[in-house]
């Protein structure tokens, strides 16, 4: 593993203090605890894995003790747009196949399903009672989400950043680490916990977001919005499963430009280009500039996109052959996640029976 220094963000309130994150010496507080969540899409593509499971399998290796990581697959939060059962329950799996090929070790941190721990949806419905409409209203993600199914948008869809707060403050998570597009979610799970603990009492710590030093992968077909497993064109999409030769195959059709001459990172006018160098970088846990450098002296776009192919079938082969033996082990993989059910149990009934409490439940 390259143990130079990467960069993550740290969301402080209203303002971001980007600090340097060096995999030996995490800059977390004593006794803090670490919380994310995935939502269960089956196996991971490359933006699932560098802009979040990567860094969790980082943090869980170099976290100093005793930190509390807890991470797990957010099953309820899948089906604010309802889905096949079976489609579903093969998902919730994979998800564990690929958060743990990709090298979480399960004695350091928490692994489970959400919909496991039914205090989940019990902090969701009181927290609820303390969330004004007007702040919902303004969530982005609702916006877009709604936007594609109108009149038809579920009360779960738009109570989703509720929930979200709930799975947070459910384990007074200090560090949160997400992508840039959950930003607001975790803003607003911090404006909650501040409303609670001013109308019942001091219990929830206000949670910090750790931005991942990758920027948002995108789509190698349309690099004009990210990488997605619903995309219909499927080479737009890399997945951590994918064989050699399909990495090949997706990286020579991806779009990039007419410029050979040169490959330089600019978003904006080179768009393509900037995704297969943010990759680069994001692999290989290094300055985009000092990607520039490593690639000045290609000649073609055949060059670059052998260079990028390379890179990525060596990053993704442990993970591959993980996930592909896992999934021949189901006894395993359950085995697994009931071991990080029971634990996340113990530390959601403690929270809850708090809450009860001083709300007047209990």
């Amino acid at each position: 593993m390259n143990h130079s220094k990467f960069r993550f963000s740290v969301r402080f309130q209203s303002t971001v203090r980007n600090i340097d994150f060096n995999p030996e010496s995490l800059s977390l507080t004593p006794r803090s605890t670490v919380f994310s969540l995935i939502q269960p899409t089956g196996r991971f593509h490359l933006g699932n894995y560098l802009g979040a499971v990567r860094n969790w399998k980082d943090i869980v290796e170099y976290a100093p003790e005793p930190t509390r990581l807890i991470f797990g697959v957010a099953d309820l939060h899948a089906i604010t747009i309802p889905k096949n059962a079976k489609e579903l329950r093969d998902n919730r799996f994979e998800a564990i196949a690929s958060l743990l090929s990709t090298g979480i070790d399960t004695e350091k941190a928490v692994l489970y399903h959400q919909s496991a721990v039914h205090e989940h949806a019990e902090l969701s419905w009181i927290l609820s009672c303390l969330v004004s409409m007007g702040n919902l209203n303004r969530m982005t993600q609702w916006k877009s989400k709604s936007s594609n199914v109108g009149q038809n948008a579920s009360l779960g869809l738009y109570s989703y950043p509720v929930l979200q707060a709930a799975d947070i403050l459910l384990y007074k998570s200090n560090f949160v680490p997400v992508g840039d597009d959950q930003s607001q979610h975790l803003e607003l799970s911090r404006t909650i916990a501040e409303s609670f603990n001013r109308t019942f009492g001091k219990t929830f710590p206000l949670p910090n977001t750790i931005l991942a030093p990758t920027r948002k992968i995108l789509s190698l077909k349309n690099p004009e919005k990210k990488m997605s497993k619903s995309d219909p064109a499927q080479n737009s999409c890399l997945y951590i499963t994918d064989e050699p030769d399909i990495i090949s195959k997706k990286i020579k059709k991806a779009v990039t430009d007419s410029i050979s001459h040169e490959f330089k990172y600019d978003p904006e006018k080179r768009p393509g280009v900037s995704n297969l160098i943010n990759i680069v970088s994001g692999i290989q846990k290094k300055k985009i500039k000092d990607i520039e450098q490593e690639i000045s002296a290609f000649k073609d776009h055949k060059q670059f996109k052998d260079y990028v192919t390379d890179i990525i079938i060596e990053e993704l082969k442990p993970s591959r052959l993980k996930f592909n033996e896992l999934l021949s082990n189901k006894d395993y993989l359950y085995q697994a996640v009931e071991k990080g059910n029971e634990k996340a149990r113990v530390v959601a009934q403690q929270t809850i029976k708090e809450v009860k409490q001083k709300v007047g439940l209990e």
